[in-house]
């Protein structure tokens, strides 16, 4: 579970429009190219989450069982897990936690390896072929660093985002859901209470997280964690067995001058 004085993005679907300032605050913040996209056949633009995307909003429409249409935004960006694939995939340690449990990624120490692209449930790691490293939210670490709100946050013109200690906002998205569910959504939820050891980002769901492509992305989490951390054993295993035959090679060379 997060420190309760950690760090937390808190975002509450039923109070998100779909208006992608959030998306757009983080391009400009970020200085991230805008992308040449073409029409999928739904509102999202870009359709996921790339290298130069790191925010985008994923809509999801259709009708519920009683017959009613519905029309959900969500939010789709790094999670900030606590215990995150990754990190733990990661063989260079280039992917870690930073102070107040953001994760961040250290380029000049990534050696392009993708095995925490691999492990990321959430499809919120990408590789970055011109630069040759990965590229992902970084909950705005410079911002928050320096006292300031991440851009996304700062953007929102519905306070459907909020920023601020794990512990609080926490409890601020409990209550909210108390209110959702005295107001005739039943199965309104926070989301990423327990996924991971508990998200450094929770969600407000008005319904199901299923309606919002979530519990999807959990049920393979495992999967691809154990995929990420196999690799990194063995990314380990072959970096420290080239490093002892480097070793072994200076040595001899040495005791042959000498």
């Amino acid at each position: 579970m997060p420190n309760p004085n950690d760090f937390a993005i808190l975002f509450d679907a039923s109070r998100c429009i779909g208006c992608k300032a959030c998306q757009v605050a983080c391009k400009q913040w970020n200085d991230l190219e805008a992308e040449h996209t073409r029409n999928a056949g739904g509102y999202a633009n870009p359709p996921k989450l790339t290298a130069s995307t790191w925010l985008a909003m994923r809509y999801y429409e259709g009708l519920r069982p009683d017959g009613e249409p519905y029309f959900d935004f969500v939010r789709g960006a790094c999670m900030h897990c606590t215990h995150a694939p990754c990190v733990a995939s990661c063989p260079t340690g280039a992917m870690a936690h930073r102070e107040g449990g953001v994760v961040t990624v250290d380029q000049s120490t990534c050696i392009g390896c993708r095995s925490c692209v691999r492990a990321c449930p959430y499809d919120a790691v990408h590789f970055d072929e011109e630069r040759g490293v990965v590229q992902k939210c970084t909950m705005c670490y410079d911002r928050i660093a320096n006292g300031d709100q991440p851009a996304c946050v700062k953007a929102c013109p519905t306070d459907a985002l909020t920023f601020g200690r794990y512990q609080e906002l926490q409890a601020l998205a409990q209550e909210r859901v108390r209110v959702l569910q005295a107001r005739g959504y039943p199965r309104a939820s926070v989301y990423g209470l327990k996924e991971l050891g508990g998200t450094h980002v929770l969600y407000v769901l008005t319904d199901h997280p299923s309606q919002y492509g979530l519990p999807a992305a959990v049920r393979e989490a495992e999967k691809r964690a154990m995929g990420g951390w196999l690799s990194a054993g063995i990314a380990a295993a072959v970096m420290g067995m080239g490093l002892k035959f480097i070793v072994d090679r200076r040595e001899a060379f040495k005791g042959g001058r000498g």
